[in-house]
C-alpha cells in the first residue's frame, strides 16, 4: 500500500504535495526529475522497499509538477531546491538520505550543501547537475535561441510524452547561478551514483565528473551498460533499492 498524499503551504500560498512513511532513520527522500513527479516507478519501488524494512520515507512533487500547485514555467532550479528544503524542514526529522533522479540529483546535491548537518548520504540516478548548460542551451538551434530571447521560453519536443518540454530563460539563467561542476562539490558523506551507459540525455561521463568534483572519498559508481535514462526496469529498481538499503544500513550502524 502506498502512502497518502498530503500538502504543505510553502509560505506563499502554493501547496506542495508529498507522501511520507514513518519509521526508523535515516529518512530516505526521493526527489524526481524535470517534468516528472513522485508517482514514477523508482519512487514507488523505493517506498515499498522502505516500508518493508520499517524505514522512514518521503517522496514529493516540486511546484509545477505532479499534484503540487504552481505553474511549471515559474519554476527554476533555486525555486525547486527551496521546495525540497521546505518539505525537508517541515515534515522530516533527524538524518536524511537523499535519492535524486536526473534533475533531482542536482537538487539533492544543492539540498545537501544547504543542510549539511542533516544530509548524511546521497544516491544519485542519472544525476544532471548543470544540465541547463551542457544538456539544454548548448544544444539549442539558432532559431530556438532566438525564440528564447524573444519570448522568454521555448518548446522542445520530448520523447518521454506527447507534451513538449518548456524551457524558460529564467530557468537557464538561474541554472547558471547554481552550477556545481565548475568547482568542488562539498559533501562529507557516502555517495552512490547509478548511471546507464545507453542514456541519451545524460552522458555517463557526467557521473565520472560528479565523482571527481565531490570532496568525499566515499563514492561508488554503478554503471549499467545497457541502462537508459529512466533506469526503471525491474533489474534497475532492484539495484536502486539494494543500494539505498545498503547505504542506510551502513549509516545506521555507524551512528550506534
Amino acid at each position: 500500500m502506498t502512502s497518502q498524499h498530503e500538502f504543505l503551504d510553502r509560505g506563499d500560498g502554493i501547496r506542495l504535495a508529498y507522501a511520507s512513511l514513518s519509521g526508523t532513520g535515516p529518512t530516505v527522500v526521493f526527489i524526481h526529475g524535470f517534468m516528472s513527479d513522485m508517482e514514477g516507478g523508482k519512487a514507488l519501488a523505493l517506498e515499498a522497499s522502505c516500508q518493508a524494512r520499517g524505514q522512514a520515507f518521503l517522496r514529493l512533487d516540486c511546484s509545477g509538477h505532479g499534484k503540487s500547485e504552481g505553474k511549471f514555467t515559474d519554476g527554476t532550479i533555486s525555486r525547486w531546491r527551496d521546495d525540497v528544503l521546505a518539505l525537508l524542514d517541515a515534515v522530516t526529522d533527524g538524518p536524511l538520505v537523499l535519492v535524486g533522479s536526473s534533475m533531482g540529483g542536482w537538487l539533492a546535491l544543492l539540498a545537501a550543501q544547504a543542510r549539511p548537518e542533516r544530509v548524511k548520504g546521497l544516491v544519485l540516478l542519472a544525476a544532471a547537475p548543470d544540465f541547463t548548460d551542457w544538456g539544454m542551451y548548448a544544444d539549442f538551434s539558432p532559431e530556438q535561441k532566438a525564440a528564447l530571447e524573444r519570448d522568454g521560453q521555448v518548446a522542445i519536443p520530448s520523447e518521454y510524452g506527447p507534451d513538449p518540454y518548456i524551457y524558460t530563460k529564467a530557468l537557464i539563467d538561474d541554472g547558471a547561478n547554481n552550477r556545481l561542476l565548475t568547482g568542488p562539490i562539498r559533501f562529507d558523506g557516502p555517495v552512490r551514483l547509478l548511471q546507464g551507459q545507453q542514456d541519451p540525455d545524460v552522458p555517463w561521463e557526467i557521473a565520472l565528473k560528479i565523482s571527481e568534483k565531490l570532496t568525499t572519498p566515499n563514492v561508488r559508481l554503478h554503471l549499467v551498460k545497457d541502462g537508459d535514462h529512466r533506469l526503471s526496469r525491474p533489474e534497475d529498481l532492484d539495484l536502486l533499492c539494494a543500494v539505498v538499503g545498503e547505504l542506510t544500513a551502513t549509516l545506521t550502524t555507524a551512528s550506534r
